[in-house]
């Protein structure tokens, strides 16, 4: 139930991407050199990302077989919230501003 793509999947895409199609195409000796940089600290997120435990996500895939079995206890509809709020302050902050 875990979030896709992860944290650890966009640093790779975003590291292809610059590596790929971006750094090929620069001329100017000091935007390569940043961009060399950049893809360099963006290779340390990524080896720092994939070091980090597993996330537990035990109490999510109860709680939704629990919605889906029908087994809604009061209290329920404010966990859901609470989760998607912080998942969404991740994701799409803009988003979410716009609710609140």
């Amino acid at each position: 139930m875990s979030e896709r793509p992860t944290a650890q999947e966009l640093t790779e895409a975003i590291a292809e991407f610059l590596g790929g199609e971006i750094l090929p195409t620069l001329t100017d000796h000091r935007l390569r050199f940043r961009m060399l940089v950049s893809m360099n600290a963006l290779g340390i997120v990524h080896r720092e990302l994939a070091a980090l435990p597993p996330e537990d996500d035990t109490e999510r895939r109860e709680l939704a077989r629990r919605i889906r079995a029908g087994d809604v206890e009061p209290g329920m509809l404010a966990q859901v919230k609470a989760d998607v709020e912080a998942r969404l302050r991740i994701a799409s902050p803009r988003y979410l501003d716009r609710y609140t």
